[in-house]
């Protein structure tokens, strides 16, 4: 098979129609630039050039490969710069699993990031719970993970993302809670969901909003009664708007609350500011080979900015 410096040498004289001229250009003598040429004929059998002593012409097999000879020398050098840009974590794909809430969150600002650093990279995005992130990043499925704290795997590392807080959210015109003197838009003490239906996370997807959510509640004093279980936000927010009970979700979820349903800050004396705090975590496989994780970890940097703190 022929040689990239035979069809460099092939193309240099293409152009030029003269072996003085090539030789410049490439930056070498005459007599290698037309071995080089000799080579490439003997391997194709078949001559490229027509050569007089006033003129170098190309022949029909030389007017034939010069497209073609281009085509390769062009495609040698877009692979040279990928395979440098890849390796450099300029380019690649990154998968990437998120929770539902941090879609609406972490990851706009995260893809914000890497649009304007590593433009060159793809992303392809799955929801998925913290439990599910977590094997994917052992399995290598996901390359980055939006989880929540959870049990650790060996071999998975992580650091906090964002900090967040969890608010009540009830159907509209607080059906539910009954005569509790608490105007709308005021915090709530959690003492006054005592009994009320509560919607709650489920213990094997989501075990980190549930048992956070009973750890509010013992603080408070006041009895979790559970009528539903669902391990999205989304879901538990389409009970509170069916009019099923409350729930408590993260502040951020807010935003893309659906129609009738209203939040109230809970009530933060007694210790319950401290205790109100929803982490994300940013994970990633400590053994990944792929650059582009590694060079969108840096740009990510330490943290994130918060959700939002905890109301008083």
């Amino acid at each position: 098979m022929f040689s990239l410096p035979q069809l460099e040498a092939f193309v240099a004289v293409a152009e030029e129609l003269h072996f003085g001229a090539a030789a410049e250009r490439l930056n070498m003598t005459q007599p290698p630039l037309s071995r080089q040429i000799q080579m490439l004929e003997k391997k194709l059998n078949t001559t490229l050039f027509s050569r007089t002593s006033r003129k170098v012409e190309l022949t029909a097999a030389g007017a034939t490969l010069l497209p073609r000879a281009r085509q390769i020398l062009d495609m040698c050098i877009k692979t040279d710069m990928d395979v440098r840009r890849v390796s450099s974590g300029q380019a690649g794909t990154i998968t990437v699993g998120y929770t539902a809430i941090a879609g609406q969150s972490a990851l706009p600002m995260m893809l914000r990031k890497a649009a304007e650093g590593m433009p060159g990279v793809s992303f392809v995005l799955r929801e998925l719970v913290s439990t599910d992130q977590m094997d994917g990043l052992v399995k290598g499925n996901v390359d980055i993970g939006l989880l929540r704290p959870i049990v650790g795997r060996p071999g998975v590392v992580s650091r906090p993302l964002m900090q967040d807080r969890l608010v009540v959210a009830v159907p509209e015109g607080n059906p539910i809670l009954g005569n509790t003197g608490i105007a709308d838009g005021q915090p709530l003490p959690l003492g006054s969901l005592d009994r009320r239906p509560l919607l709650m996370y489920s213990t094997k997807e989501a075990r980190y909003f549930h048992d956070l959510v009973l750890r509010l509640f013992a603080s408070a004093g006041a009895h979790a009664n559970i009528t539903q279980y669902a391990s999205q936000v989304p879901a538990l927010l389409a009970f509170v708007q069916a009019g099923l009970g409350v729930t408590l979700v993260p502040a951020s979820a807010m935003a893309f609350a659906p129609p009738g349903v209203e939040f109230h800050e809970i009530d933060g004396r007694h210790g319950m500011q401290e205790l109100n705090r929803v982490d994300l975590e940013l994970a990633w496989n400590e053994e990944t080979a792929n650059p582009a994780v590694l060079r969108l970890l840096e740009l990510i940097g330490e943290t994130m900015p918060a959700a939002g703190a905890p109301a008083g």
